[in-house]
C-alpha cells in the first residue's frame, strides 16, 4: 500500500496517521454521520487459504468486539475488506498510550491502580460476553486527555503477525505480557487477560517488568516457571496489599488467579485509599533513592498528548536474541517442564519462597553422592601413584 487509498467502504480517507508491520492507520470521515474515525488496516498476505483464515478470524473477532459497548473499551463502528486489505473503523482517540506514560517515568501508584481498575472493568464486561482480548499490554491501553482509559485492539490478537516467532534475529510481538498457558499452547480463557493485566500493573508501579531473560527461551521459561519479585522489593513505599493482589494475578495456574476481572477490579478499588495514603506518606519523607521516580507523572490535562492517536499498529519490536533452543511456537510448549517444587512454601502475600527444610533435605540427599565421588577420586589417585 504505497499510495493512500481514497476510501474504505463508506469511509473517505483524509490522512495517514501511522504505519507499522501489520498495516496502516488512517484518519477518515464517515459522510453518513459526519464524524471523524480511525481506519485500521491489515494486509492479508500469504496463500489464498491463509488469507481466508486470517480474514475470517479478523472479522469474527472484530465483530464480536464491535458488540461490546463499554466506556473503557474503544468503540468499533464497522469492519470490511477492500481487495487484499481488511479494515476496522473505530473511534478516533486523543491521548497517550500507556506504554508512553511508563516510558516517561513510573506512574504514581494511585493513578496506576485506577488505570488497572478501569481496564479490569472493560475486560470484565467483554469476558461476560465471551470475548477474550488475548493481547493486554501497555501499547493496547490509551489514557485520554480527560483521564479516562480505553482498552484497544480487541479482535486482532490472534492474527499470525502477533504470534511469538523469530524473524531475522528479532522477536515479533510482546511475549513479556503473555500468560504461561499462552506460552505453553494451552487452553486460553479470560484468566489469561488477568495475568497480562497483572504484568501491566506491576510495570506501572515499579517501572520494570516482572519477568526477564537474555533470549527468547529464558524469557518464556521465566514466565512459565519463575516467581517474580514482589513489587515492594522495588518500591518499598507500596502497601503490602499490592504484593498480594499482583501475586494472585500472576499465579502460574489459572485456577489460583482471580477468576474474574471484576473481582480484580473490586480488590484494586478496595485498596485505593491505602495506596493513596502510602503515597502521601512516601512523598512526605526525604527521597532515599528507593523510588524509581520521585515525581508523579503530570495530570492528564498537562500531559504532552499526541493528537488524534489511534490504537497502535503493533507493540514495539523486542530485540531479544533467538536462542538456538527456540525454533518454533511448538518449541515453546517444551519450556514448562520444570514446575515449581511442590514442597516450596507460600508467604503471607502469596509469593512462593523456598523452604529451609527443603534446602536441608536436598543437602542430605547430596551427601552420599559426594562421599562416593570422593572415594572414587582417591582410588584413582592411588592407582596412578602405585
Amino acid at each position: 500500500m504505497t499510495e493512500r487509498p481514497e476510501k474504505f467502504g463508506r469511509f473517505r480517507v483524509t490522512s495517514e496517521l501511522g504505519r507499522g508491520a501489520m498495516g496502516v492507520v488512517y484518519c477518515a470521515e464517515d459522510p453518513s454521520l459526519g464524524r471523524t474515525v480511525a481506519i485500521k488496516t491489515i494486509a492479508l498476505t500469504g496463500s489464498p487459504q491463509e488469507r481466508d483464515i486470517h480474514e475470517a478470524r479478523f472479522l469474527q473477532e472484530a465483530r464480536a468486539a464491535g458488540g461490546i459497548g463499554h466506556p473503557a473499551i474503544i468503540t468499533i463502528y464497522d469492519v470490511g475488506r477492500e481487495g487484499d486489505v481488511a479494515f476496522i473503523a473505530m473511534e478516533l482517540l486523543e491521548g497517550n498510550e500507556l506504554r508512553d506514560l511508563i516510558r516517561w517515568g513510573t506512574i504514581a501508584p494511585p493513578q496506576a491502580v485506577a488505570i488497572a481498575a478501569s481496564v479490569a472493568d472493560g475486560l470484565a464486561y467483554a469476558h461476560e460476553r465471551g470475548v477474550v482480548h488475548r493481547d493486554v499490554k501497555p501499547g493496547n491501553i490509551m489514557v485520554l486527555k480527560d483521564g479516562r482509559v480505553k482498552v484497544m485492539d480487541f479482535g486482532i490478537a490472534r492474527l499470525g503477525e502477533n504470534a511469538v516467532k523469530t524473524q531475522t534475529g528479532t522477536l515479533l510481538g510482546s511475549p513479556q505480557y503473555m500468560s504461561p498457558e499462552q506460552i505453553a499452547g494451552g487452553q486460553v480463557d479470560s484468566r489469561a487477560d488477568i495475568f497480562s493485566l497483572g504484568v501491566v500493573l506491576y510495570e506501572m508501579l515499579t517501572g520494570a517488568k516482572p519477568f526477564a531473560g537474555e533470549d527468547v527461551t529464558q524469557l518464556l521459561f521465566s514466565i512459565a516457571n519463575m516467581a517474580a519479585k514482589p513489587p515492594r522489593h522495588l518500591q518499598p513505599s507500596l502497601p503490602p496489599v499490592i504484593d498480594y493482589i499482583i501475586a494472585r494475578a500472576l499465579k502460574k495456574n489459572p485456577d489460583e488467579r482471580y477468576q474474574t476481572a471484576a473481582e480484580l477490579a473490586s480488590d484494586l478499588r478496595s485498596c485505593a485509599a491505602e495506596v493513596a495514603e502510602a503515597e502521601i506518606t512516601a512523598r512526605a519523607k526525604p527521597d532515599d533513592g528507593t523510588r524509581t521516580s520521585p515525581n508523579a507523572p503530570p495530570a492528564p490535562h498537562d500531559m504532552p498528548t499526541q493528537s488524534s492517536r489511534p490504537l497502535p499498529l503493533s507493540e514495539e519490536q523486542v530485540a531479544l536474541r533467538p536462542s538456538p533452543r527456540f525454533d518454533s511456537v511448538e518449541g515453546i510448549a517444551r519450556l514448562a517442564v520444570f514446575p515449581l517444587d511442590a514442597s516450596e512454601t507460600k508467604s503471607r502475600a502469596g509469593w512462593t519462597v523456598p523452604s529451609a527444610k527443603v534446602k536441608r533435605r536436598r543437602a542430605r540427599q547430596l551427601a552420599p553422592l559426594l562421599g562416593i565421588w570422593l572415594v572414587a577420586v582417591l582410588a584413582a589417585i592411588a592407582i596412578v601413584l602405585f
